[in-house]
């Protein structure tokens, strides 16, 4: 990943970035009371470092990344960046891992969306909001 770190322009997801550099840990942040994994991510069109933190969903070592945008009827800009370049990094507490993405559908997509609402209810709130099958992308180690 590039060194050009450039920052969010959601202040918001800056606000948690800043404060879980700051800290060296996840466990500083949360939505809505909820943790927070931080993925950093390679710019499709500019190549410099991304970084936004997601609800944190994992099931045995592997994570979810939802890519719900709060319901909205597009897809949030990180999609496209993982979609491009798919391994990224995650930072779940103190601990960071090289991951790779993998957008999952059918049968293995329904069976993690009941683990991202169980982990955040809001998600099937969401769904209900949009036309657009919200996206789920597994986080496997590389």
């Amino acid at each position: 990943m590039s060194e050009n770190y450039r920052p969010s322009p959601t202040s918001w997801v800056r606000k948690h970035v800043e404060k879980i550099e700051a800290a060296g840990t996840t466990d500083v942040a949360d939505i809505q009371g909820m943790p927070v994994v931080l993925l950093t991510m390679t710019g499709r069109q500019s190549g410099d470092t991304l970084k936004v933190p997601l609800m944190r969903v994992e099931d045995n070592g592997v994570y979810a990344a939802v890519a719900s945008k709060g319901g909205a009827p597009e897809h949030p800009q990180w999609f496209y960046n993982i979609k491009a370049q798919p391994d990224i990094a995650l930072q779940d507490g103190t601990e960071v891992s090289q991951v790779r993405a993998r957008e999952i559908g059918g049968e293995e997509r329904a069976q993690w969306w009941e683990r991202c609402v169980a982990a955040y209810p809001a998600y099937a709130e969401y769904q209900t909001k949009t036309d657009r099958l919200i996206p789920v992308f597994l986080l496997e180690p590389r």
